[in-house]
């Protein structure tokens, strides 16, 4: 948990502060420079810190066991759900966006085959739904 908190505010913290330098600065080309200097050096330094303060102390070995236990098929089950996910998804991407800007093309001729542009749209939506259903059917089989 303290983890998931330490990289939150790293992740926040990165942001923030290279927006205010971005946000005062003169307004040239080298405030991009700048900020995104800043804005790497403050994520890394601060994830750097935190790392040391939070592996300063000694592991149980208890929690090394049960975390030994788990194996590689549920680390490859994971696995497996995020590539089901995220390709699907991608796939969807690039099906959607070459549907959806020949549909815009395709309507502003012909209003009057909406219905039918739409329905392609969807179903170039449904690709990214199918691979989520099945990481989630991955998921419960761990």
């Amino acid at each position: 948990m303290l983890i998931k908190i330490t990289l939150f505010i790293a992740l926040i913290l990165s942001i923030i502060i290279p927006f205010a330098v971005y946000a005062a600065g003169e307004k040239n080309k080298g405030r991009y420079k700048k900020a995104l200097a800043l804005n790497v050096i403050s994520f890394f330094g601060i994830m750097i810190i935190s790392q040391i303060i939070l592996f300063s102390t000694t592991a149980f070995a208890g929690e090394a066991a049960a975390t030994a236990s788990a194996g590689i098929s549920t680390g490859l089950g994971y696995i497996a759900a995020a590539l089901a996910t995220g390709l699907s998804c991608v796939g969807g991407g690039i099906a959607v966006a070459s549907a959806a800007s020949a549909a815009l093309g395709a309507i502003s001729e012909d209003s009057s085959i909406l219905a039918k542009s739409l329905l392609f749209v969807g179903l170039a939506e449904g690709v990214c739904l199918y691979g989520l259903i099945i990481s989630f059917m991955i998921l419960g089989k761990l």
